[in-house]
This record gives C-alpha cells, structure tokens and sequence, in this order.
C-alpha cells in the first residue's frame, strides 16, 4: 500500500521538474520559446495548487480510495495527450491542465491514506519519510531520468514512462483499503472552489508577466488578491472549501509556511539551474541531469533517514538545519559558478540543497498533519499540498522570470540570491515552531490498525 502512495508522490513530483532539462528540445521541436516552456512548467503547477484545496475535500464526499484512482485515470490521459502534442497549446492541454487536474484529485488522498494508516507518530514519521523521499527524489532525479529519456529516444517519451509508472500504480493501488467510508451528504462549495482558483492563477500570471508589461502585472495581482479576500470573506457557508479554523493553529501555520517555502526552494532552483546550464552554458538534456545526481543523492540520504532523525532531533530542529544548508548551498551554486566555468561548480551546491531539503520535508509534513484530528484530515491534506504546490509554482514563476528576464549570469546570480532570502525566511518561520512537535503539540489521529491483504 505504502509503496502505490509513495510511487504516485514521485511521479507528480517528477513531472514537476524533469520537463527542466526538456527545455532546448521542447523549445524546437514544437518552436516555442524558453518563457513559454516555463509557462507550461508553472501552469502545471499552479494547477495542482489551485485545485488541491478542492480535491482535499472531494476525498471525504467520493472516498479516498475513489478519487486517488480517478486522479490517476485523469493524470495517464494528460500524459498520453502530452506525448503527441503538436504544439504548445496542446501540451499546456496536456501536461498542464489534464495532469494538473489529475495531481490535484490524487495526491491529497496519499496524505490521507499515510496519516490514517500509520495512527502513532513514529510509525507515520517512517511512512513519510518514504513518501516525501519519493517526492523529493521524484523533484531531484526529474532532470536526470528526463535528460536520460530525451537524449535516448526524445521528449515525448518521458511523458510516455509516466503513464508507464502511472499503470503500475494503479495495480498496486488494487491493495489499499480505505479506512473511513465516503460521505455522500457531504456538501462541496462550488463558488469557494472557482474564487480560490481563480486568484491564485491571476496571482501567478501576474508574476509571469513581470518581465512584459509592469502595469499588467501589477493590474493582475491587484485583482488575484482581491478575488482571493472575496474568497475568504466568502467562507461563511454551512460546509465551506476551506474552514478557517484551520489557521488557528499556529503550530499548523508555521509548518504550512515552511512547506511552501522550501518547495519554492527545491524547484526554484531546479528550473533556474537547468535553464542557465542549457540556454547560458550550452549543456543538452543529459549532461543537465546528471549534474543534477547531486541533489538526487542529498535527498535520497537524508529523506531515507527520517525516521531515525526523528527520533533523536525535535522536528524544529531538522527543519531550521535544513533551511540552513540548504541556503548555503543556493550561496555555494552562485559564489561557485561564478568563479569557475566546469560543471563541477553546480555539485556542491546542488548536493546541499538536496541534504537540506531532505532533512525538512518530512518533519514540516508531519508537523502539520498531525496537528489535526482524522475528522480534519481531507481539509488540511489539501491545504498542505496546495500551500506546497504555490511554492513550486512561486518558485518557478519568480526565480525563473527574473532569469528568462535577462538569460545572463548576473540574472542568473540575481534569481539564486532571491532564492536564498526566501531560504532565510522560512529559517526564521521554522525558529517560531515549538521546541517539541508531533504527539506533544497536536493531535494524533487515533485509528485501528490497518488491515492487510494475503
């Protein structure tokens, strides 16, 4: 069961950032250009983070088990349709929009599922560390796997070995069980659902169109922002998208802002090295990923070792020294590749990056999970995933703009350093959470013990 949830939180996450190293190829091939490959990397973001609020609480209405398998269903098409695009529009269609969708409707239930099923906090810790490490090698090893796939046979194929992936998932999914049964009766705010898309897209658009036309962005996110106070002015219903009472803990919110800011980190980074190696240095796909095999392995080394630092350090703890090493290394990619021309400048920097993220991704998971109780779990899953998810649309959206911007070293410095101020926000915002996290601070979904198939 753990491993149809974890595989499925890779194969988003790698859909996220292997289209990185894609960029050259994808920009011929359908003859576009570097900003409009970025456009479909962000909207695919913004997508799932839009509708992962709305998803989140679907799970409660249809099941988890239901809508984990729609998603998937939802994700293979988006994927297909992707493999013969002809043109942007269509693999905006596709990627973008379909397996947006797709995302959206699936993972919130692989949050669920691992917090029901794992009901004490170290149990849950250990599932998430596998789950996050999937998610995190999913991000880190994009570029490598796609530059592999696109130097072998083409583009196109990477997004056929996802719905590859997608297929083994769904047989795998064939023994998961869901712990609670859906509620049909359960209402769903339509009008909450399209006001909250809709100004976090104009929101992003806005930031997109920076390097354009300043009164459109400026004109976008003035109406983002006020679509999305209409939105929480609006959450007054009987059953609302979004209870606000999940703001009232502040455990919560911090973890929340953490989660968002180190997503913002990891695929900020991913898309501005990737694009200044292949547009600035002249690399192809695979040389690409494989300098991006550094950060692969800080993940993989320390999102493996959840557990075990869990058990030793508080989950502030894990989270600030993330949020330090990983902001050292953003300073290490931009200090190094200034000074020297090989490639080997990008790998301690990378390789920090992926140990400091695979530190924090799992404690901030779990701090805000289990500050909740199992009757809250749709609401907050999706609340998490899509404060995730706007960070790697934010990420990509700000950091990428300021380098499509200019394509120049010193635009390439200046995105890595704005990177890095983000970094020692959420370092500050990780030294505000309580000194104990977990069963101490919030609540422990209590459960059976899940059951297992022969």
């Amino acid at each position: 069961m753990l491993a149809a949830l974890a595989l499925a939180q890779f194969i988003c996450s790698f859909a996220g950032s292997n289209m990185n190293v894609m960029i050259n190829d994808i920009s011929e091939d359908l003859d576009t250009t570097v900003q409009g490959v970025q456009v479909a990397i962000t909207v695919f973001l913004l997508v799932m983070a839009a509708l992962m609020i709305p998803g989140g609480k679907l799970t409660d209405r249809y099941g988890r088990k239901r809508c984990f398998l729609t998603g998937l269903v939802v994700y293979a098409i988006g994927a297909l349709l992707s493999a013969a695009a002809p043109g942007l529009g269509v693999l905006i269609l596709g990627n973008s929009i379909l397996e947006g969708i797709g995302t959206a409707l699936l993972i919130p239930p692989v949050y669920i599922l691992t917090t029901l099923l794992y009901p004490d906090v170290t149990s849950r810790a250990r599932a998430f560390g596998v789950v996050m490490a999937l998610g995190g090698i999913g991000a880190a090893a994009g570029p490598l796997i796609g530059g592999l796939i696109t130097t072998a046979i083409s583009w196109r194929a990477a997004f056929v070995f996802q719905a590859l992936v997608i297929a083994v998932i769904v047989v795998l999914s064939r023994r998961i069980e869901d712990p609670l049964p859906p509620d049909p009766t359960r209402s769903f705010d339509v009008v909450g659902a399209v006001l909250s898309a809709v100004g976090l897209v104009l929101v992003v658009m806005g930031i997109l169109a920076a390097d354009n036309d300043i009164w459109l962005m400026i004109a976008l996110l003035v109406l983002g922002v006020l679509v999305l106070w209409w939105f929480f002015r609006s959450v007054r219903a009987r059953e609302p998208l979004l209870s606000l009472r999940l703001f009232h803990n502040r455990t919560s919110n911090l973890g929340l802002v953490t989660q968002n800011i180190q997503w913002l980190l990891l695929m900020g980074t991913s898309f501005t090295v990737a694009a200044y190696l292949q547009v600035v240095r002249g690399y192809d796909a695979i040389q690409t990923g494989v300098i991006f095999t550094a950060a692969t392995l800080g993940l993989l080394v320390t999102s493996l070792s959840a557990e075990r630092l869990a058990g030793r350090h508080s989950q502030r703890t894990l989270v600030m020294t993330g949020f330090a090493v990983s902001v050292v290394g953003v300073v290490a990619l931009v200090a190094l590749a200034g000074s020297f021309s090989t490639a080997w400048a990008f790998v301690p920097g990378l390789l920090l990056i992926g140990l400091g993220l695979g530190v924090m991704l799992t404690p901030s998971v779990n701090v805000v999970q289990s500050s909740f109780p199992e009757e809250q779990q749709g609401e907050i899953s999706g609340l998490s995933r899509s404060v995730s998810n706007l960070g790697s649309s934010f990420g990509t959206a700000i950091a990428g703009t300021i380098l499509v911007a200019g394509l120049t070293k010193g635009a390439y410095a200046v995105a890595m350093i704005t990177l890095a101020v983000f970094g020692l926000g959420g370092l500050a915002a990780a030294a505000f959470l309580p000194r104990e996290t977990g069963s101490k601070t919030g609540h422990t979904p209590r459960t059976p013990a899940p059951r297992t198939s022969a």
